[in-house]
């Protein structure tokens, strides 16, 4: 077991370049089984879901090597294996992102129970639906057991009944190693999925719509190897945003493709966090005077996430952090996890001012002098709200259970180091 110790109360400083989308990478690295030929990975974050779902796919035959710090090599040619390793499943909620690829190339796929962040009910349903639409048959309750019939997939229409993002990446893996035309109504358009699909198309399968909710993939009966970039964290961007502005530092984001971040700018600046472009850099000015901005008509105003574009619903952790340091009243309104607004209690206990209303909402008066405590991280975005809490905050903090924070954000003490934070990562014999 690992902690971190943070001494508060400094503005952080600096540049940093951002990290490649953890979100894509996921996918990216499982499209990998749908062909015989290598896929060379640029910008792949190393972290643990990336590392986790590297490991799976050894498990199942794939040859990977890291040929650089953050790009991967990888070929399927000596895959046979179609069940998917149970105790590794156990530690991502994308290994259930094997599922399309090896359904579409090798006809089935046994895949157990996916693991991950315990931030309210997450359906399979999507996922399955897609499949069968395709023609596949769907057995099992705890395990899923995939086949596809003799004559293999067949091209259709896809309508998902929720714009589910791993539903859509599925759907889009088996439909690309499907011959002849496949539309995905509803679907899933967030930056990751938009990379996915370009990555598909690099490999030989054609994509309409890339962007929109309506796509069609011309699928392949072969698809070649490719060489990629993963796209920009947005996540990660808004996360170090918020992080700047919260300890009134100034901050310069290098690569990180603005263009993701319409939406999370805007909600931003009802907390009062300015922010600027140059070029393809995101920059956060010094000693913002963080204040709430009013609805017309004063009354209080809300950041509520939902299906891209929306704001993203893995910043709404960040944003409610970040509303405990802006002068005002904010309601911080999280539609999609009915679970992930449960880490408030510690904010809480750093002084913060918040009211729990209800599993999704949360209303935040700031600002709140923050100090020191001892926490726990729940999952991958509470425990970067809790860094950015406490890096805020007056005094001493330790984070305990920081293997979450760790799954999605790279080297992020190291990071943090070097724009001026006083950060320790230490061992720990019991939860902090």
């Amino acid at each position: 077991m690992e902690k971190f110790v943070i001494q508060g109360g400094a503005p952080l400083s600096g540049e940093l370049t951002v990290a490649g989308n953890k979100n894509a990478a996921l996918p990216i690295l499982a499209a990998c089984l749908l062909s015989e030929e290598e896929l060379l990975l640029h910008r792949v974050p190393r972290i643990r879901d990336t590392e986790a779902q590297i490991a799976l796919l050894e498990r199942l035959g794939v040859d990977a090597e890291w040929v650089a710090d953050n790009s991967v090599r990888l070929c399927a040619a000596g895959v046979s294996e179609v069940s998917v390793d149970e105790e590794l499943s156990k530690q991502i909620r994308a290994s259930f992102l094997l599922a399309g690829p090896l359904l579409a190339r090798f006809g089935e796929a046994r895949m157990p129970p996916p693991g991950g962040d315990f931030i309210g009910r997450r359906r399979l349903d999507a996922h399955l639906d897609a499949f069968k639409d395709l023609g596949a048959k769907v057995d099992g309750d705890r395990w899923i057991e995939l086949s596809a019939p003799a004559s293999g997939l067949c091209p259709c229409h896809i309508f998902m009944d929720e714009p589910s993002v791993m539903g859509t990446e599925n759907a889009l893996m088996a439909a690309a190693l499907t011959e002849g035309p496949t539309t995905i109504s509803n679907a899933a358009s967030e930056p990751h999925v938009q990379d996915l699909a370009r990555l598909l198309s690099a490999m030989g399968a054609q994509v309409d719509g890339i962007g929109s909710n309506v796509m069609t993939v011309h699928g392949r009966d072969r698809l070649g190897g490719a060489e990629h970039t993963i796209c920009a964290d947005h996540i990660e961007v808004g996360s170090f945003m918020a992080l700047a502005a919260a300890t009134g530092g100034e901050l310069r984001i290098r690569d990180a493709d603005p263009a993701d971040l319409l939406m999370v700018r805007r909600q931003f600046r009802r907390l009062g966090l300015r922010s600027e472009i140059e070029g393809n850099d995101v920059i956060v000015p010094p000693e913002q005077q963080l204040r709430i901005q009013a609805d017309l008509g004063d009354a209080i105003p809300k950041i509520e996430d939902g299906p891209w574009p929306a704001f993203p619903a893995d910043l709404t952790s960040i944003a409610l952090a970040l509303a405990t340091q802006a002068d005002g009243e904010i309601l911080i309104f999280e539609k999609m996890f009915e679970n992930r607004l449960f880490f408030v209690d510690k904010l809480v206990a750093m002084g913060a001012r918040i009211t729990l209303c209800d599993p999704h909402r949360a209303i935040v008066s700031g600002p709140s002098r923050l100090h020191g405590e001892r926490v726990e991280s729940p999952d991958i975005r509470a425990g970067m709200a809790m860094l950015i809490a406490a890096l805020a905050a007056d005094g001493t903090s330790e984070i305990g259970n920081i293997r979450q924070i760790d799954r999605g954000y790279e080297q992020i003490d190291e990071r943090l180091r070097g724009l001026g934070a006083q950060i320790e990562r230490v061992s720990s014999e019991v939860p902090a």
